[in-house]
């Protein structure tokens, strides 16, 4: 997974409705910049350094894979989307919307388009009272001190207020708790734990994982699948069904649902193309005993990548027991899943084709995952 950084945002408006302004900007910046993780209080602040109508003010953190250059990019982006235009040397003006980076995870950056912390953020009790609200005891790195000390010690003594208005939150009409049990599948390589896991951290699910890695017969099937299908798959099956038992059979309360990134059913469609018949009609037997009691997702997802973007990213992940896995055991795998799918009519499934789709570099690839999962 890539690295993430952390970046707090500071938003404004006082151009025509500046609550719907901000709330534009918030959606967007959930879209295509990254998790929102908080979103503060919404304030009322006088004009700083002009005379004009008052401003509403917010601050959010947000969560992200791009850099804070790239982030700054969409922000002015997202800006121009929503009417404003900056005008370089034309000092303070009104705006439908301001946005602007004042902390980075990155730390201190100097360029000649960007400057963090921001160079002001110390004197502008509209950054400083709703950034104290999420981020009190982060330190400028730069004057070493909180920003709840920041705040106390500001020259700025402008009137704030806080509002009764609110920001909602831009997951609200990705409603995946409704699912209950959502079930990330795919193909080796097609990307379902990376997914599980991010779904898992924004809409506060509970993770439940396959644990591949402890199992001492994957190596060795990979070296010999003949000799070690049968041990290999009994073992998975054994300890699938039992961490689905233990997992999801435990309610979270702090959670809202449960993500997975595989689901039972997967033994049977790995058996059916590793073992030999004979081996296949045992573990079919004792399948379909343990299955019976299993809990079933309330939306299955498959997540379809082509053999050649599959083999790429096995390439790329660089585990050296799947070096050696042939394109056609994938494509196997790939007929295997699809069938079982045709089969499964009582299934509440999505087959979402991302062979085109890098979710991890384009957050707007994994907003159309989103999407795909709920319309």
């Amino acid at each position: 997974m890539k690295t993430s950084n952390h970046i707090h945002i500071s938003l404004g408006s006082n151009i025509g409705n500046r609550l719907d302004y901000l709330q534009q900007a918030l959606e967007a910046i959930y879209e295509t910049v990254g998790n929102v993780v908080s979103v503060s209080s919404v304030y009322q602040t006088p004009a700083w350094g002009f005379s004009s109508d008052d401003f509403y003010n917010a601050c959010i953190l947000v969560k992200t894979f791009y850099s804070t250059s790239e982030v700054l990019d969409k922000l002015l982006e997202i800006e121009n989307s929503l009417g404003r235009s900056r005008k370089d040397g034309e000092g303070y003006e009104a705006r439908t919307i301001d946005l602007d980076i004042v902390f980075s995870s990155e730390g201190i950056i100097e360029t000649e388009n960007l400057i963090v912390p921001h160079p002001s953020m110390q004197d502008r009790i509209f950054v400083l009272k709703p950034l104290e609200e999420i981020a009190a005891e982060l330190v400028h790195p730069i004057l070493n001190q909180t920003v709840h000390q920041l705040l106390e010690k500001t020259a700025d003594v402008s009137v704030v207020t806080k509002l009764s208005e609110v920001m909602l939150g831009p997951k609200a009409k990705y409603s995946l708790s409704t699912f209950q049990y959502l079930t990330i599948e795919g193909n080796i390589g097609a990307g379902k734990t990376s997914l599980a896991r991010l779904i898992a951290e924004e809409f506060n699910a509970k993770l439940v994982l396959e644990r591949f890695a402890d199992n001492p017969f994957l190596p060795k099937f990979y070296e010999d699948m003949e000799r070690y299908a049968f041990p290999l798959e009994m073992s998975f099956l054994a300890d699938r069904y039992q961490r689905l038992q233990d997992d999801i059979g435990q309610l979270d309360l702090f959670k809202d649902f449960v993500v997975s990134d595989y689901d039972v059913f997967k033994s049977l469609i790995f058996a059916q193309v590793t073992l030999q018949e004979d081996e296949y009609k045992l573990y079919k037997k004792v399948f379909d005993i343990m299955y019976r009691d299993l809990p079933k997702p309330g939306l299955y997802v498959y997540l379809y990548q082509n053999t050649e973007r599959l083999l790429e990213n096995i390439k790329k992940r660089g585990r050296d027991y799947e070096q050696k896995i042939p394109a056609e055991y994938l494509n196997k795998i790939n007929k295997g899943y699809l069938q079982f799918i045709k089969s499964q009519a009582h299934f509440n499934v999505k087959v979402i084709d991302i062979s085109e789709k890098d979710f991890i570099l384009n957050r707007a690839d994994y907003i159309w995952i989103l999407s795909q999962l709920t319309k």
